[in-house]
């Protein structure tokens, strides 16, 4: 069955940040990730998860001005010195955390440049941040995001992120794949995944329309969870959505997982 990873970013907001461990443990979940850990000191994240036997699942590298709109910077030709040196901060924390993956976000393609230039800065980004984290044991992911949520996003789909795959060349580098934002973009969510089950090192999951939890949406999620185990996906899949009516209230769904799991150990 799916091991389920809460995202702290989305879930358990009613909290304090470093206070969503505590929670996200006391639901049941075994394994948390988030937008980015680095307004606290790795050690003080790390605390929070040893007191809650908790796996760090995932994080992004640094991904620019977030209160701001930005939302990475890996596609900009003008901030590749920060792109870079953000990679070494992120090797620091997954260390200390104990995370064995991070996912890069493209960012928003500025106007006024063309989109072979911004590739190829990516490009480029991509295959020095693999290189770096291969040697620190992490493994580089990237993710496809919608272009409703996130207007003028970089990366936009599976082919586009298998592509650029392709072109980097490094065996440390891996999809990312939304269940929400590709059903959005491209649908034909199980196959795409079988078809890439090689490359996908982490699943996310909404329900859409909406971003809510899954069962309040036009995603069939019951087939999806069969499908991946059907297909032998071992990875984690990680609870990012937006709760509909709080975060404790909107967990029926994984309730239910959890006690079908339970019954089937």
């Amino acid at each position: 069955m799916p091991r389920f990873s809460a995202n702290l970013s989305m879930l358990f907001t009613e909290h304090e940040f470093l206070d969503r461990f505590d929670a996200a443990a006391k639901a049941g979940f075994g394994g948390v990730e988030y937008i980015a850990p680095y307004d606290h000191a790795p050690e003080t994240v790390a605390a929070r998860l040893k007191q809650n036997g908790l796996v760090q699942v995932l994080f992004n590298l640094p991904p620019g001005d977030w209160a701001n709109g930005e939302r990475g910077i890996a596609v900009l030709p003008d901030r590749v010195e920060e792109f870079r040196a953000g990679v070494e901060t992120a090797i620091t924390y997954a260390n200390t955390l104990g995370c064995g993956q991070v996912n890069c976000l493209a960012g928003i393609a500025p106007v006024g440049v063309e989109r072979d230039v911004l590739e190829k800065v990516f490009v480029e980004n991509l295959s020095f941040a693999a290189e770096k984290l291969k040697a620190a044991g992490i493994r580089l992911l990237i993710e496809p995001i919608n272009t409703r949520d996130i207007p003028g996003f970089f990366l936009t789909n599976t082919k586009q992120a298998l592509d650029i795959i392709k072109r980097v060349g490094s065996d440390n580098l891996y999809l990312q794949y939304d269940i929400y934002h590709m059903q959005i973009m491209e649908g034909d969510l199980a196959r795409t995944i079988e078809a890439n089950l090689g490359r996908i090192a982490h699943i996310q999951l909404a329900d859409n329309p909406g971003r809510h939890e899954p069962g309040t949406g036009e995603i069939n999620y019951p087939f999806l969870y069969e499908h991946l185990d059907r297909i032998g996906y071992s990875g984690w899949v990680g609870a990012e959505y937006k709760p509909k009516a709080g975060t404790f209230e909107g967990l029926g769904w994984f309730r239910e997982f959890a006690g079908k799991a339970s019954v089937a150990a």
